[in-house]
């Protein structure tokens, strides 16, 4: 039987730490790095004797989300403990939400290949970080509890996504729905957000699940993919070949491209929920609710929707610009100041775009300001120089910061638009190239290119273009 004879079932619990300066429980900072265990105190580490006090920016950061989500707000809901044992967990349990959620019943809506599908979200909870194990090699293992207690939204989907490539796009989709609310730096190599994808494969047609797999704390988009790809195509030959599934927790090891199973997996009974003790329920009125609502800033949808409409840009262009708010707000800000807020969008997406890594177009980190950017557009657009000089300007601005045009200036890189010495060089291109010119005046237009190409070497590429083809045609129609 064929792998297209199966269906892939996925869900994801994906896990955002949220940018609170302190802690969800205590006054420590959630600051990344610093030296092991510094970060840390009597209450996160889970001292006798100590109590919790909530951080009231985790329940507004978690409607936040939960809103831009499509989410249901919860005016009341509690907070749990989730037993289990393991080192990184200093009190045997974490903090968390079990049966009454902040948010629940959301959606994200991705696209894919040209085709809009709506991914439900079963629900968004706020809960504690656990710290961090460090396995050394014939060491045995240490742990880190600086990471212990910052505060979590776990953002739980339906089992909507149907392949490896719809993990990718909606992964990327809701990080860019998170920035945009500002409630995370969303920065994976920090492990500010990571995933487990549970996976399950069906034969097509069948309306029961399988045995699924989960797979922990992936924090690469090109890793959860992959995971999705090797576990996917590892349970189908194991169907194939008579085997059963085993529901089992598993980790992608990306150095060998397999997934390694580390523990079957726990159901809820097994993690004894019960209502934390120590804090109240958390009580939000709709009228909080609702001025949380309000101040929720344009979401990438929506921008995509209005720069394609106001702007002219297409499909794609508008995803990668909007794909990061900074970076967003820099075109905005180009578009409004310019002529043609398309030609914008062109400079972006090739010269900027291909100067930065991913890091550096997340934080928009371009050594100039984007009304700099509208004035070189709008030095082309009004002909003042031409597109090829507008190249050469572009990089003596990202290499200095100087305004384009502080760099026409003082380089003398006007347009040469004057017919006067446009006509006399022309003659003398004309004159130096026959057989250019014969060719042309056989029917073959074509050859009016290379006789252009001579004019812009002549004037170092300040000739304008489009004068100097009229000019040359015009010229030699003449001799016809």
């Amino acid at each position: 039987m064929s792998y297209k004879d199966y269906e892939i079932v996925i869900g994801l619990e994906v896990h955002c730490e949220l940018k609170t300066e302190s802690k969800i429980f205590c006054g420590c900072t959630t600051q990344f790095g610093g030296d092991p265990n510094t970060h840390c105190c009597p209450i996160c580490t889970g001292m006798p004797g100590t109590l919790p006090v909530l951080n009231g920016d985790v329940v507004e950061y978690a409607i936040r989300a939960g809103l831009a989500t499509n989410c249901k707000i919860s005016e009341y809901s509690k907070q749990d403990r989730k037993n289990y044992f393991y080192p990184d967990l200093p009190k045997a349990y974490q903090v968390s939400q079990y049966d009454l959620p902040l948010c629940y019943e959301g959606e994200v809506e991705i696209d894919l290949h040209e085709e809009s599908k709506k991914i439900g979200i079963t629900r968004i909870h706020i809960e504690e970080d656990a710290g961090k194990l460090l396995h050394e090699s014939g060491e045995g293992s240490l742990v880190d509890y600086n990471r212990c207690g910052v505060p979590l939204i776990e953002i739980v989907t339906e089992p909507d996504l149907r392949s490896p490539e719809e993990v990718g796009i909606f992964m990327q989709k809701l990080r860019s729905i998170l920035l945009y609310s500002d409630v995370s730096d969303c920065k994976m190599n920090e492990g500010s957000l990571r995933c487990d994808v549970n996976l399950s494969v069906r034969k097509k047609g069948s309306k029961e699940f399988g045995t699924r797999t989960e797979m922990k704390n992936i924090n690469s988009f090109n890793f959860a993919v992959k995971a999705a790809e090797y576990e996917a195509k590892r349970q189908i030959k194991a169907i194939e070949n008579g085997e059963a599934i085993i529901q089992e927790t598993r980790r992608w090891d990306d150095a060998k491209g397999i997934t390694i199973s580390m523990r079957s997996k726990e159901e809820a009974h097994d993690y004894r929920y019960f209502p934390e003790p120590d804090l109240m329920p958390i009580v939000t009125p709709k009228e909080k609710i609702e001025a949380i609502r309000q101040a929720l800033p344009e979401m990438p949808d929506t921008r995509k929707k209005r720069y394609m409409e106001a702007y002219g840009l297409s499909t794609y262009d508008a995803d990668l610009i909007v794909a990061s708010r900074n970076m967003a707000d820099y075109y905005e800000e180009a578009a409004k100041a310019s002529k043609n807020p398309k030609a914008v969008a062109n400079w972006i997406m090739t010269e900027i775009f291909s100067r930065m890594t991913e890091d550096q177009k997340e934080e928009a980190n371009i050594p100039f300001e984007s009304g700099l950017l509208a004035e070189l557009v709008n030095l082309i657009e009004q002909d003042i120089i031409s597109n090829s000089i507008g190249k050469k300007v572009f990089n003596t601005m990202w290499e200095t910061g100087k305004s384009p045009n502080e760099i026409v200036e003082e380089e003398g890189l006007k347009q040469i638009s004057d017919d006067g010495p446009l006509i006399e060089m022309a003659k003398e291109v004309i004159e130096g190239n026959e057989k250019v010119v014969n060719d042309y005046l056989s029917g073959k237009e074509q050859a009016v290119q290379a006789l252009m190409g001579q004019m812009m070497k002549k004037t170092k590429g300040q000739a304008n273009p489009k004068k100097v083809i009229d000019i040359l045609k015009s010229l030699l129609n003449e001799m016809k």
